[in-house]
């Protein structure tokens, strides 16, 4: 993990020196509100329906053991015990009082934490595959790389006043676990056919209000040149992104109306331009950084006792099969340890769980814990023979619900139960779903399944990629949720398809059993999965099951 140079200390510290007046000054009416706003958004500080809310950066979704365990304590002294974490791999505090966050700010910073970054239109927090530097089908471990990155553009002075927020992801593995094509800027760790290793480089996607897969505008980029690359494609949309349309001002539009072939070429051309300032001191700190990173050195020993418990304990034996995944060292695993248990808020934890997990990771995980996209912690090294006792100690917690993967381990945004942008709740249809499919017992039955819902068109519950995604607006005054069907996060990310018209707050978990009903019965095997099954008979044996034979045809 990077740690904190005397140079990052100082330049945090001002910030929160900076930001301790400009609340002072809001608090004895010196500031307006308005005037406070564009302040407030540059250190993470929301105000949202009921309070504000603070966005506190996770790098790469890499957390030590000391900063989730002071994550819980500013959940316990400044808020309501509880920390929500999010899709950008981040954790969100939505109790603050306003008097109290320059505290914050500073226990943050005992840490080597801020909230910098976390909103405004600037280069946002980037974020990784979660499994980085543990997985079993991994090119290269992208933390590094994501590092640089933050290096980089954490106050950019060309940077930080863009058309809008910029997103970048990365991957270093040949499954994408970081829905890169869903971002501004997607990075792809490849080896060319020299075993060199380099980047596939994506621009232009995003969902939100209109979803766009990213296209690729490099296939391989040599890894020394990540930089002036990543700058040139930011130094272009800096110039010709729309400022006068907010919704047109993602870099997504502007790729669609400039065309891939044009803004490919302004990128190349720009890169030619930066490359030669780039004099090799990028490198120089590149290689610091991976030192950081250095792999755990992973014991040799027996998993028999791993074997037994497996064979034993049917719970423990349900946990394995969903929550862990192979580690690029046989030996050992990576643990999911998941934060949707049934009927709870989905990426909500307590301080205390959070304690737990901090604990449990320096006693069986080399003080390593990661924050998916997924909204879920992860314990990337864990020796097999450990997964006993670390199921137990979960278990007291309930933290050990076997359901990474299945229905139940949905993404949800706040929605309007915090959120002042929402249009429909999320949490309580995340929540009724999960309920019921517990209750019918048929979650493993289901199999595999991508469940994600937004509040509202920005799509921050990333619904248009889930293989059921579900959409709250408001249609004159009244919730109604819109289906689709077909999203895909993975490589080859896909767009859901609208079913048709939208459904009450009250008839969505119906919707959705009987989406899933349908799937089951028309499915060629237990192993196709409901992604498989739609790919192959399509949208219209689900759209008779959700509205009939005669609304069918007018859905």
């Amino acid at each position: 993990m990077y740690d904190y140079t005397d140079f990052d200390e100082a330049f945090v510290r001002a910030r929160v020196a900076q930001f301790t007046d400009q609340v002072e000054r809001r608090l004895d009416g010196s500031l307006s509100e308005d005037e406070f706003r564009p302040l407030r958004l540059m250190n993470g500080l929301y105000l949202q329906l009921h309070a504000y809310m603070l966005r506190v950066a996770i790098p790469y979704g890499t957390l030590s053991p000391a900063k989730l365990r002071q994550l819980a304590w500013i959940a316990d002294t400044y808020d309501k015990g509880y920390g929500h974490f999010t899709t950008r791999q981040n954790i969100q505090f939505n109790w603050p009082k306003l008097p109290d966050v320059p505290a914050i700010l500073s226990a943050l910073a005992d840490v080597g934490m801020h909230a910098i970054q976390t909103s405004g239109n600037c280069v946002r927090n980037v974020t990784a595959d979660h499994f980085a530097g543990a997985a079993a089908d991994e090119v290269a471990d992208p933390r590094p790389y994501a590092e640089l990155l933050r290096q980089w553009s954490t106050d950019h002075p060309e940077f930080q006043f863009l058309p809008r927020k910029f997103k970048i992801a990365i991957t270093g593995a040949s499954a994408d676990r970081a829905v890169t094509a869903a971002h501004d800027i997607g990075l792809r760790i490849v080896r060319n056919e020299a075993g060199e290793t380099g980047f596939q480089v994506l621009v232009g996607g995003g969902l939100g209000r209109t979803p766009m897969v990213g296209m690729v505008v490099r296939d391989f980029l040599p890894e020394a040149d990540l930089l002036p690359y990543v700058e040139a494609v930011l130094s272009i949309y800096n110039v010709i992104g729309r400022r006068d349309n907010k919704y047109k001002a993602r870099i997504k539009i502007t790729l669609h109306e400039t065309g891939k072939p044009e803004i490919t070429r302004m990128i190349e051309e720009r890169f030619a331009e930066l490359r030669p300032l780039f004099g090799g001191a990028d490198q120089a700190l590149f290689r610091d950084i991976q030192a950081a990173f250095a792999p755990p050195v992973l014991r040799d020993a027996p998993v028999a006792a791993f074997d037994a418990a497996y064979k034993a304990d049917p719970a423990f034996r349900a946990f394995v099969d969903t929550n862990v995944a192979p580690h690029r060292h046989p030996d050992h695993a990576i643990v999911t340890i998941s934060l949707k248990a049934h009927g709870e808020t989905p990426g909500d934890a307590t301080s205390d769980q959070m304690r737990l997990v901090a604990d449990l990771a320096e006693r069986h995980g080399h003080g390593d814990i990661r924050v998916s996209h997924e909204q879920n912690l992860i314990l990337p090294h864990v020796h097999k023979s450990d997964l006993p006792a670390l199921h137990a100690a979960l278990k007291s917690a309930g933290l050990a619900t076997a359901n990474v993967g299945l229905l139940s381990d949905i993404i949800a945004c706040p929605g309007m139960d915090y959120c002042s942008l929402a249009t429909a709740r999320s949490i309580p249809v995340a929540q009724e779903i999960a309920q019921r499919f517990k209750e019918l017992d048929l979650e493993h039955e289901i199999g595999p399944l991508k469940l994600k819902i937004s509040g509202c068109i920005n799509a921050c519950g990333h619904h248009h990629v889930g293989h059921i995604g579900i959409l709250g607006l408001d249609r004159a005054g009244v919730e109604n949720y819109q289906i689709t069907l077909g999203g895909d996060g993975t490589g080859d990310m896909v767009i859901g398809d609208k079913t048709g018209p939208g459904f009450a707050y009250d008839q969505v978990t119906g919707a959705v059993e009987r989406i899933l009903r349908a799937y089951l019965a028309l499915r060629e095997a237990p192993e196709e999965t409901f992604l498989q099954a739609f790919r192959r008979v399509g949208m219209e044996p689900f759209k008779t099951a959700l509205y009939g034979e005669g609304e069918r045809d007018a859905a």
